[in-house]
């Protein structure tokens, strides 16, 4: 009889001991099967490691190396820490927005077949959309700014690709030197918002088409004849599409506490898995449709690492992107006059050049520098631990 995996489980137990009926029925590409063994080896001795030892009492630690693969579960934290601290330096002292750009799913075959191409679009055509709004003069007239962070998944792990944005609740007029706020409910006409993204994007989409640059195969093959592509094209043009605004936040403080969960979040945290072994994985979801009740959701082992997987993002593709007064040409220009303007002081980073083990000390409390055994001697590096063997 398989006994079950040791409580509580996480996302690695999974892809290192449950994953032998995945690899035997379903393909990985080899962008998929980099974050496999990313994911299955993290913080093991096979990826290798260093030993510290206590000066005073002889105690030793052994710390095995991290994956750092953006994917996995385990090596957020510090990358959003460092994210988020130098985010607070570029942050105006004015309300903020949460946006939601949400593609329909019947694009899902398209993504998958054509992820970078896709995702490229959603992010063209959401800031497109915000920063032509913002600078109408029936609106904002002016120059507003935007902070993109692309999720591909749902509570469930199966695809739902959308943009989570957070805009300033106004616009920099650079004429008159002035912000302009917007209204403190509502950022722009979420209607408005809503028809002009569904245009940019169909039509950009329509281009990638009309350039023979979508991989048409699989679920998506059918699209391959122009017929059936101008039909979708057609359906996709009649149902509304969805764009959802969350209430304001309330100063920066709030905002950046917000995008430190929002930043570097994959599919699924080791916190939302209650248990796993050979015939299930269990975790808990947020049921939106039932008033965000939480329940719980079994998958078999093999769905489980499937529906991860449908989430690993091309090589280099960059999901989190800056626009408008958050550009990188801007910055050091327009964002600064703006600043200087409504008055903001800067902020200083309480992060920059430290190592991991301060950061942790400072963030946690933790200090890995004294020996938790004697609590007197200091852990002192005495060597390498070398990886076992070479990723695939």
């Amino acid at each position: 009889m398989e006994l079950p995996l040791k409580s509580p489980p996480q996302v690695g137990d999974v892809f290192r001991d449950l994953s032998e009926p995945f690899r035997k029925h379903y393909r990985m590409s080899p962008r998929q099967m980099k974050v496999f063994y990313a994911l299955q080896n993290c913080r093991t001795a096979i990826m290798g490691g260093h030993i510290d030892k206590c000066n005073e009492c002889g105690h030793i630690r052994i710390f095995y190396n991290s994956c750092r693969d953006r994917h996995c579960p385990k090596c957020q934290g510090i990358k959003t820490a460092r994210w988020v601290d130098k985010l607070a330096s570029d942050l105006l002292p004015v309300s903020y927005f949460h946006v939601v750009f949400t593609i329909p799913a019947q694009l899902n075959p398209l993504v998958l077949n054509n992820p970078r191409c896709l995702y490229n679009i959603l992010f063209k055509a959401t800031s497109q959309t915000i920063l032509s709004l913002g600078k109408d003069p029936r609106f904002l007239g002016g120059l507003t700014g935007m902070i993109a962070v692309l999720h591909t998944w749902g509570q469930n792990l199966m695809l739902h690709p959308h943009l989570h944005c957070i805009i300033p609740a106004g616009a920099w007029n650079e004429d008159r030197a002035k912000w302009n706020p917007s209204s403190k409910k509502f950022f722009l006409p979420v209607r408005v918002i809503s028809r002009l993204f569904k245009a940019k994007f169909l039509a950009f989409l329509k281009d990638e088409h009309a350039s023979n640059s979508l991989l048409l195969n699989g679920k998506g093959g059918y699209l391959d004849s122009s017929t059936n592509f101008k039909s979708l094209i057609n359906s996709l043009y009649e149902k509304p599409w969805i764009v959802y605004c969350k209430k304001p936040f309330k100063n920066t403080g709030h905002i950046i506490t917000y995008l430190g969960r929002y930043s570097h979040r994959v599919a699924i945290t080791n916190q939302r898995l209650l248990n796993a072994d050979h015939n299930q994985v269990t975790f808990r979801i947020k049921d939106y449709k039932d008033h965000n009740r939480i329940k719980s959701l079994s998958l078999q082992p093999a769905e489980f690492i499937h529906r991860f997987l449908l989430h690993v993002l091309p090589d280099g593709f960059c999901k989190i992107r800056y626009y408008g007064l958050f550009a990188c040409r801007n910055k050091p220009t327009i964002l600064i006059h703006c600043k200087t303007v409504i008055g903001h002081s800067l902020t200083k980073s309480k992060l920059a050049g430290l190592n991991w083990m301060q950061m942790l000390w400072i963030l946690t409390g933790w200090n890995l520098s004294v020996c938790p055994v004697c609590q007197k001697g200091s852990m002192i590096y005495a060597g390498e631990l070398n990886t076992l063997r070479a990723p695939p």
